[in-house]
């Protein structure tokens, strides 16, 4: 095993793939001569040319555009946005295009295509650079969603949504770019679809994906020693959701806290906690407790974002709900 950072370790999976297959090719706003706007795209230029790792203008509708148009030609890209609130700029192509193109020319055409970048909130930087867009995507038949919460994950994850024969998002943090952490010397890939227990516990299951998921390491830290053991599910592939780990672990605790990074009205909290309900109603000894943003946009004060935004307080009254203790 070696250390890494998250940034190296999107990196390597891009690159180990583009020298497995040559009809893989990076395009995005400063992927090239800046080696990304977050360095996750550090010496592909150099190695693979400007004609398989393209800086674009700002224009997310436009390349997004060439991009889906090039898979029908036989390509692969990766699109990279600077953040996923950009994508909304090119969203029709996402939705309208590469989400239907299977369906839409009878299954003539694939559409093999990663669509990645930085998702929700980073700190200070508004209302309209804070959002978590998981949900919007994963509510898309067609789409599948992906968001790792560290290297290891991120790098298994990418290298098999460049290798998928349908559309994915790929969905990180730009507050996660600097972890660290151990990922295998040589090639691995990892299953889509695959929740993982980042935690074995017996009184409580957490369900939690992408940075956030950070909070509820802290929380259970501090349960532990009040008595309280939490078991901590890692979805990892947000579409399609890995059901049965999460019924399995309920099963087992009885109760049910699911810790997410977007606003709470239909979301990917209220999906998983109306299947709970309906295939383990049984198991349940207290109600599914969800935590999500507050329903505004993020604020940029510092101490409106602090209380906007979950954190692992929020996890330990949460988790001391389903237990009935205070």
């Amino acid at each position: 095993m070696k250390t890494i950072q998250f940034r190296e370790a999107i990196c390597e999976a891009m690159s180990e793939e583009m020298r497995r297959d040559e009809t893989i090719y990076l395009m995005g706003e400063e992927v090239a001569e800046y080696n990304g706007a977050y360095k996750a795209s550090k010496g592909m230029l150099e190695e693979f040319g400007e004609k398989r790792v393209i800086d674009t203008p700002i224009s997310e509708l436009g390349f997004a555009g060439i991009a889906i148009g090039s898979t029908m030609t036989g390509n692969r890209p990766i699109v990279e946005y600077m953040t996923f609130n950009f994508s909304l700029v090119g969203i029709d192509q996402i939705i309208n295009n590469a989400a239907k193109i299977r369906q839409m020319s009878g299954g003539q055409f694939n559409c093999p295509i990663v669509f990645r970048g930085p998702t929700a909130s980073a700190g200070q930087l508004g209302a309209t650079h804070s959002q978590a867009f998981e949900n919007w995507f994963a509510n898309t038949p067609g789409l599948k969603v992906i968001v790792p919460s560290n290297p290891y994950d991120a790098k298994g994850l990418l290298k098999a949504a460049i290798r998928d024969d349908d559309p994915v998002i790929f969905m990180e943090s730009e507050q996660m770019y600097g972890d660290k952490g151990e990922v295998p010397e040589g090639e691995y890939v990892l299953p889509i679809g695959v929740a993982d227990i980042k935690r074995e516990g017996t009184d409580v299951t957490i369900v939690s994906f992408g940075k956030i998921i950070k909070e509820t390491y802290k929380a259970a830290d501090e349960l532990e020693k009040e008595g309280i053991s939490c078991e901590i599910i890692d979805l990892r592939t947000v579409r399609p959701y890995d059901k049965e780990a999460i019924l399995k672990s309920v099963k087992k605790t009885n109760r049910l806290v699911i810790v997410e990074e977007a606003w709470p009205f239909g979301n990917v909290s209220t999906e998983i906690s109306q299947m709970v309900q309906a295939e383990a109603f049984d198991y349940l000894d207290a109600p599914i407790y969800r935590i999500n943003t507050q329903d505004t946009p993020a604020p940029y004060s510092p101490a409106l974002f602090a209380e906007w935004l979950p954190n692992y307080t929020d996890v330990i009254v949460g988790v001391k709900k389903v237990m009935y203790k205070k």
